[in-house]
């Protein structure tokens, strides 16, 4: 994820974003173009954005298969038009309890730069349902919920080449600890999402205490002008006793 350009974007008076790679188009959820954010990204110094809609298998704003070769397209063109920013393919799969554990296929990975994965509402095969419940208050068999969700990502993170578990704990009851393991394992970057809550001030506390385990802040953005807009997510991040060398896309300001 390096690149020669590195301009930045200043989250406080001591540190700076390099790159947002969790961002939303018009192609799943968000309410603008790839280039929408694409120069959003630019105005704001960036030097390294994806794009990474919903994956497909969400029944309300997944990304249309069919659309992958025309994102593709949008892409290739913005490298072309704004050479100083590298401009990636992504998406954000759903996590499921069968398959390979995602709603991206294993053949479609080449579809992609790079794939993020994380629990969404909105899909057959997670307890979606349970879960919304769950986040509703509707607390009754917690701990069978929470071993089925941990289960469920630990799966897909061992089944996959998952670059970012995107808001870790977000939407129902997980093992933190045990999927920071698995993450530690599988050098999959542990999302501070700040559209989320998630991770969390607790959940971060946990996660960093497992050795090996690193994070990413996204800002999940579902428009252009909060790309990346991750100031609050590194607020949380210190606050939690986070050592900010452990975030791999922000640097001190120079």
């Amino acid at each position: 994820m390096e690149n020669e350009y590195k301009p930045a974007w200043a989250l406080n008076d001591e540190y700076e974003l390099l790159y947002d790679l969790h961002t939303h188009t018009t192609y799943s959820h968000g309410t603008g173009s790839v280039e929408d954010n694409v120069r959003e990204a630019m105005n704001k110094g960036l030097g390294f954005i994806a794009i990474s809609d919903h994956g497909p298998g969400h029944l309300f704003y997944g990304i249309n298969r069919n659309d992958f070769a025309y994102l593709k397209n949008d892409i290739e063109k913005m490298n072309v038009k704004y050479p100083k920013l590298m401009v990636k393919m992504s998406v954000e799969a759903n996590t499921v309890h069968g398959g390979n554990g995602l709603d991206i296929k294993p053949e479609e990975f080449e579809e992609f730069d790079f794939v993020i994965a994380g629990f969404h509402f909105g899909l057959f095969g997670c307890s979606s349902i349970r879960n919304w419940l769950w986040s509703h208050g509707i607390r009754w068999g917690e701990e069978k919920l929470r071993k089925k969700n941990t289960e469920m990502i630990i799966r897909a993170l061992r089944a996959n080449d998952i670059a970012i578990l995107t808001h870790p704990g977000d939407k129902g009851p997980f093992d933190i600890r045990a999927i920071a393991e698995v993450c530690a394992q599988t050098n999959t970057l542990m999302e501070i999402n700040c559209r989320h809550d998630h991770l969390t001030e607790e959940e971060i506390q946990i996660a960093m205490e497992v050795p090996g385990v690193q994070f990413i802040l996204s800002s999940d953005a579902h428009e252009p002008g909060k790309v990346g807009e991750c100031s609050v997510g590194l607020e949380r991040a210190l606050r939690a006793g986070l050592n900010p060398e452990r975030i791999v896309n922000i640097r001190r300001r120079i």
